[in-house]
């Protein structure tokens, strides 16, 4: 049996390090045996997928050095591989199930699914969706369809027992059917969920072994189900532990910068980077720290991923990749990687701009853009002092300003405009006081070039990670006010 695995990003923000993870792993395992490493593209979400995250995902991922034999950017003979340009399979499947008896339309509202499980919650119990829509009659169904009542399809579960899968790490895994509910596979839009796509794409796409993080442990009983359902050879299931902070809490971006394109930017090189991915819960036979994706490759073996949380901690990953420039790059290769990371002639054309009006000699540039390549500023709370904002306000901005940026997708100097300038009017303030703060986070000044334009230039990953540091180094915020000020902001 040919081994083909797979990774299946969504192209709905950041490409994570946690997504480069799973994909190394998955890749190492196909490797091993000589197999076929897949990618899809997982854009079912209509509303938050964009065609520029896809690109910048392909391209961070290409960036680390990781390739796959199969893609939307080189074709594969079980195409097409981004879900959006399959709906037609997906729908002919659930409609599949519905006429097995396997599924059920389901032409619940939103309202009245909200009042069914603030019921449920009023009785203590546990929220689920209820099976009204099995009592109905086909003729009440038909009815309904017939005159173009909204649906969704939702699969049948098992009302006793348990689901018994195996785990390639955990063993043999149970899971009672009470606590899985009657998952929705196809919304009211004709688009799958995650669910019904993942199953019917991996056995399409001959997929032999589900390498992917934990935290689908409980969606499995669902997948399982679903194998079951159809009469496919169900795949062989491995569930990776995740990446944690040193704190031992999920690695997310609203604490640590979780993007691959940060550490881009701030300079690492990717072989480092992949080499610490590649000792997250595993490590080499002679517990060498420091090794290729060649070696990883000869020496890889799943079995022995230990499933403690592994740790990504910054600082030991300065130190591996302060190795790999001591130990692997001549001077004339230094200064090569060097220049192609910042000071070529595509990234000058960007940031040159951003000064050229405030110049009067070349020797200006490099103070006034010293900002564009220091990464994280080294700040405190004398950095913020300002005559007509007190400390709490600073963080307020900075705060509110970090939300605000997490949900922006698409970057560009207008939006970012648009956006601060409406939280600003928010909080009462003069756009000039408001902006304060964000300047001496992006700049280390309290003034410079255009902000917006900086800000547009220096990307979202470092920016909102500047915006993170410069809270920390502001006073940080109480959880309890966290609360007051989430609320505040959302509201």
């Amino acid at each position: 049996m040919a081994i083909r695995t797979r990774i299946a990003p969504s192209p709905t923000g950041d490409p994570h390090l946690g997504t480069a993870y799973i994909a190394l792993f998955n890749l190492c395992f196909a490797g091993k045996f000589k197999g076929e490493f897949v990618l899809r593209i997982e854009d079912t979400d209509q509303v938050r997928s964009t065609s520029g995250s896809e690109k910048i995902i392909l391209e961070s991922l290409k960036w680390l050095g990781l390739t796959w034999s199969e893609g939307p950017d080189v074709g594969g003979e079980y195409g097409p591989y981004r879900q959006s340009e399959r709906l037609d399979i997906y729908q002919k499947y659930a409609k599949q199930l519905v006429e097995k008896g396997h599924a059920f339309y389901c032409f619940a509202t939103p309202k009245e699914l909200s009042v069914m499980r603030n019921e449920q919650i009023s009785r203590s119990e546990s929220t689920r969706y209820d099976g009204r829509g099995l009592k109905l009659s086909s003729e009440d169904i038909q009815r309904k369809i017939d005159s173009g009542e909204p649906y969704v399809i939702r699969m049948k579960i098992p009302e006793e027992g348990d689901c018994e899968f195996q785990d390639m790490l955990r063993g043999k895994i149970l899971i009672p059917w009470s606590q899985v509910d009657m998952q929705i596979l196809l919304k009211m839009d004709g688009m799958p969920t995650y669910h019904l796509a993942n199953v019917v794409d991996d056995h399409l796409m001959k997929i032999t072994h589900v390498i992917r993080g934990e935290e689908w442990i409980n969606s499995t009983p669902k997948h399982t189900l679903l194998y079951k359902y159809f009469n496919w050879d169900m795949p062989e299931f491995c569930h990776l532990p995740l990446l944690r902070n040193p704190n031992k809490s999920k690695l997310s971006k609203r604490k640590n910068p979780t993007s691959i394109n940060f550490y881009k930017d701030m300079g690492y090189l990717p072989e480092a980077l992949l080499n610490y991915l590649g000792r997250m819960g595993w490590s080499m036979p002679n517990q060498e720290e420091k090794f290729t994706l060649s070696e990883m490759f000869e020496n890889f073996d799943i079995s022995q991923i230990h499933l403690g949380g592994p740790t990504f901690d910054i600082e030991k990953l300065d130190w591996l990749n302060g190795c790999w420039i001591r130990e692997n790059l001549n001077d004339f290769e230094f200064a090569d990687r060097a220049s192609k990371w910042a000071l070529n002639s595509n990234n000058l054309s960007k940031m040159l701009p951003l000064v050229k009006d405030r110049v009067e000699k070349f020797s200006d540039i490099v103070p006034m853009l010293n900002f564009m390549f220091s990464g994280i500023h080294d700040l405190d709370k004398e950095n913020f002092q300002h005559k007509k904002l007190d400390n709490q306000s600073i963080c307020q901005i900075l705060q509110y300003s970090s939300w605000c940026l997490d949900e922006i997708i698409d970057w560009n100097r207008d939006n970012l405009y648009q956006e601060l300038n409406k939280i600003s009017v928010s909080l009462d303030l003069k756009l000039k006081d408001f902006l304060f703060p964000l300047f001496i986070a992006m700049t280390g000044a309290a003034s410079g070039p255009p902000l917006f334009d900086t800000m547009a230039l220096l990307g979202p990953d470092m920016v909102r990670a500047r915006i993170r540091s410069a809270l920390q180094a502001a006073g940080g915020v109480s959880k309890k006010q966290l609360k007051v000020w989430e609320k505040d902001f959302r509201n």
